[in-house]
C-alpha cells in the first residue's frame, strides 16, 4: 500500500484540464457525473473498506478520480468503461498520476452489463460511482456474474439507494431490494453532495453498503426462478399475491396453491415479503408442462415492464 500523495488524485481544475484535452463532454445518456473532490474519493474508499489484499472492480471510472483512490490502497484494480475516449485516455492518466502503481491497473474496454470475466485475480470487492440511468442492473449483473465479490460499495442516486436498501414492509421495497437481499446485506452508508460532481446532478446522491451474504438464501429453487416471482409480483404491486401471481402460476388458483404451500398469506402484497419467502414461493410452484412456454412468455413480458416502470428504473441525472 502507497501512502496518499495529495497531487496524486484529480481536482476540479484537474477534471476539466483532462476533459477538455479529450474533447469529453459529459452525456446524460450514460449518466456521466464526474467526481471532482480529492476528500470525496477518499471518503468513499475508507467507507468501502477496501484492504491492502483487496482486489477491486470499479464500473464507470470515468476520467479516474476514484480509480486513483483506489490504487492508493488496494492491491489491483480493474476498470470496466464503455466510453471509448474515456477508456483510451484512462490508462496514460493512471501512469502520469501514479506510476508506482500503474502496473496494478487493468482496464476493461466494455458495457458492464455485457462482462462475464475479468483479467487477473478473482475481484474481491466493487467500488463504484455507477451511472445512475443503469446503476441497479449492472449492481445485480456484478454481484450475480462474480460470486468472490464479498464487500460493495457504489454510489446512487439517493432514492434508489433507498430502494436497495428498504426492508419489508416500506413504501419504497420493491424489485431492487429483494434481488440485492438476494446476494448480500444491504444498508444506507453515507450521502454525497452535489456540489462534489461536475456537471453537479439535479438529484441527490448516496452511498450503499453490500455484504455478501455468508450463507446463500436456503431454497431449491434456482435464482431465476425466485426473481420470476418477484418480478411477477410487483409488476402489479397494488394487487394481492393471489392476483399478481396468477399470470406467474397459471391460474389465480394455482397461485393460491403455491402461496398456501409456502406459508404465505394469499392476500398479501409483494411489499411484505422477506426474500426467503419468495424463494418458498418458487419452490411451492406447480409445474404444468403445457403451461412452461406461456411461463416463460409471460415472465418475459413481467421483466420489461420493470425496465419501463419509474418505480424500478433510476431517474437520468443531469
Amino acid at each position: 500500500m502507497t501512502s496518499p500523495t495529495p497531487d496524486a488524485l484529480l481536482g476540479p481544475a484537474d477534471i476539466r484540464e483532462l476533459a477538455a484535452a479529450l474533447g469529453v463532454r459529459p452525456t446524460k445518456q450514460r449518466g456521466q457525473n464526474f467526481v471532482i473532490d480529492a476528500n470525496t474519493v477518499r471518503r468513499i474508499v475508507r467507507t468501502a473498506q477496501v484492504h491492502p489484499e483487496d482486489v477491486v472492480v470499479e464500473v464507470g471510472p470515468g476520467l479516474g478520480s476514484l480509480t486513483l483512490a483506489l490504487l492508493e490502497v488496494a492491491d489491483r484494480v480493474t476498470a470496466v468503461e464503455i466510453d471509448d475516449v474515456l477508456a483510451s485516455a484512462l490508462p496514460a492518466t493512471i501512469t502520469a498520476r501514479m506510476p508506482q502503481r500503474a502496473d496494478r491497473f487493468a482496464l476493461v474496454h466494455s458495457d458492464a452489463m455485457q462482462v462475464t470475466e475479468l483479467p487477473g485475480p478473482a475481484p474481491t470487492a466493487l467500488v463504484a460511482n455507477l451511472p445512475y440511468n443503469v446503476a441497479v442492473p449492472v449492481l445485480l449483473h456484478m454481484l450475480g456474474t462474480f460470486p468472490t465479490i464479498e464487500r460493495s460499495l457504489v454510489m446512487v442516486q439517493s432514492e434508489v439507494a433507498d430502494r436497495l436498501a428498504a426492508a419489508p414492509g416500506s413504501k419504497v421495497y420493491g424489485v431492487p431490494s429483494v434481488k440485492a437481499n438476494w446476494y448480500a446485506e444491504v444498508k444506507r452508508a453515507g450521502a454525497i453532495g452535489r456540489n462534489v460532481f461536475w456537471p453537479a446532478p439535479n438529484v441527490d446522491s448516496g452511498l450503499v453498503s453490500l455484504v455478501r451474504r455468508a450463507e446463500p438464501v436456503k431454497t431449491s429453487a434456482s435464482r431465476r426462478e425466485v426473481f420470476a416471482v418477484v418480478d411477477a409480483a410487483f409488476a402489479q404491486r397494488r394487487k394481492t399475491l393471489r392476483a399478481a401471481l396468477a399470470g406467474w402460476a397459471g391460474s389465480a388458483a394455482a397461485a393460491e396453491a403455491a402461496l398456501v404451500a409456502a406459508g404465505v398469506s394469499p392476500q398479501a402484497r409483494g411489499e411484505a415479503l422477506t426474500v426467503e419467502e419468495f424463494a418458498r414461493i418458487a419452490e411451492n410452484k406447480q409445474h404444468d408442462p403445457a403451461n412452461e412456454q406461456h411461463d416463460s412468455a409471460r415472465q418475459s413480458q413481467d421483466s420489461a415492464r420493470q425496465s419501463q416502470d419509474p418505480e424500478h428504473q433510476e431517474k437520468d441525472s443531469e
